[in-house]
């Protein structure tokens, strides 16, 4: 069975609606629990994709996985396995290929409005996505576009949301890949933000009219990740072209 392997950095931000979305391509998910100490794969010519999700650490810090993720990001690119990474898992995409990590200039915390930006170098992933929508952000850093790649989304508040780079690697800065269950998580965490501010919600907001926000928010992830999962399906038949896949 074609495999996704999935690096998870807090026990709160895992794969989420993405999961779903795999598990019906008839895809099988490896989760790699960097919180709970397991170790980065040396290798990426096992799997069919790489996901990296978000989690409240920089991705400057000093913390063996993160060299280890970060070779291995480079690794992946270079063969041509599709990588994908969300918050802290597309700033680390940047900073392996070249860009920068940064304090941004506030907090972005909460549901805010994001748009397409529409250039050649994203092509590939804009036909099938909305002009704009509604995605959750919990960030305090932001990344720089890596050499050669185009920015996919930008918002208000932080401009860089999302870049593409070919028709393979997507890094966000938002998370798409949120459900429920894991707003209402986040919105109980102890850092969870007490006061609002232009580009800070309160818990009461993060969670308001929850069911119709995540309705939308998975709507728009579903033709995001889209092309994603097309270089997916291309990267396994050409390495196992004598099975055709299934999705």
């Amino acid at each position: 069975m074609p495999t996704v392997r999935i690096f998870r950095h807090h026990p709160n931000e895992g794969p989420g609606f993405l999961a779903e979305l795999l598990a019906a391509q008839g895809l099988t998910l490896e989760l790699v629990r960097i919180d709970e100490g397991e170790s980065v794969p040396q290798r990426c010519d096992d799997v069919v994709g790489l996901v990296f999700m978000g989690g409240p650490m920089s991705a400057n810090d000093s913390l063996p996985w993160i060299a280890a993720e970060l070779r291995l990001i480079r690794e992946a690119v270079g063969a041509g396995v599709p990588v994908l990474g969300h918050c802290l898992g597309g700033q680390l995409i940047s900073l392996a290929l070249g860009g920068q990590v940064t304090r941004h200039h506030a907090p972005e915390i909460g549901w805010f409005e994001v748009e397409r930006v529409d250039s050649a170098g994203t092509r590939a992933w804009r036909d099938p996505l909305p002009a704009r929508f509604t995605a959750f952000h919990w960030h305090g850093e932001t990344f720089s576009l890596p050499p050669g790649a185009a920015l996919l989304l930008r918002g208000e508040h932080c401009a860089n949301q999302a870049f593409a780079l070919g028709s393979a690697t997507l890094g966000l800065q938002c998370h798409v890949e949120m459900t429920a269950t894991m707003v209402e998580q986040w919105a109980a965490a102890s850092d969870a933000p007490t006061l609002a501010t232009k580009t800070v919600q309160t818990p009461a907001q993060l969670t308001a009219d929850l069911p119709r926000r995540i309705a939308e928010l998975q709507a728009a992830a579903t033709q995001l990740y889209a092309p994603w999962l097309s270089a997916v399906a291309a990267h396994h038949a050409r390495i196992a072209p004598g099975l055709a896949p299934r999705y």
